[in-house]
């Protein structure tokens, strides 16, 4: 091969990669932090999903795992939130984007007391999937998982 012919495949091969990672870089995380406890906060959360329309699917806890083997570390918990109709508007646009539902709110209990809640947008957690009808979706749920951290968060 000559040399020019393999500098431009290590260029090409370059920015593949390069692009590569870009496209799997997470998304940009929104914390906000609360003044509730986290026990509060956790309620506070859930109830707002409720209230705004979404559903709980599921949740996960590292502290309580560890508190039920006796072990004691700061509250945290995954809150894994979506609802039917969006997963099959999600699912008809692009079957791929399915592994990023349910959207997850992460809970952390801070050490003067307080609680923070972390996200990712919708529109940014669908972004790299780059389907104009994905997109769509994931705005309008971006204003309904503001309102829902917003919501938990107030004093």
């Amino acid at each position: 091969m000559h040399a020019t012919q393999w500098m431009r495949n290590m260029a090409a091969a370059s920015l593949l990669a390069v692009a590569t990672l870009a496209a799997a870089a997470p998304s940009p995380v929104i914390s906000v932090k609360t003044p509730h406890g986290f026990d509060a906060a956790v309620q506070r959360t859930e109830k707002a999903i409720a209230a705004r329309g979404m559903g709980l699917v599921a949740s996960a806890s590292a502290s309580r795992g560890a508190a039920a083997r006796g072990v004691k570390i700061p509250g945290n918990i995954v809150l894994m939130v979506f609802r039917n109709d969006y997963a099959v508007r999600m699912l008809a646009a692009s079957v791929p984007a399915g592994i990023e539902a349910p959207l997850r709110l992460y809970l952390t209990e801070e050490s003067d007391g307080s609680t923070t809640i972390r996200y990712s947008r919708p529109s940014a957690v669908f972004a790299p999937y780059g389907n104009a009808t994905l997109d769509a979706m994931a705005k309008e749920l971006d204003p309904v998982f503001d309102a829902i951290v917003s919501d938990a968060a107030a004093k």
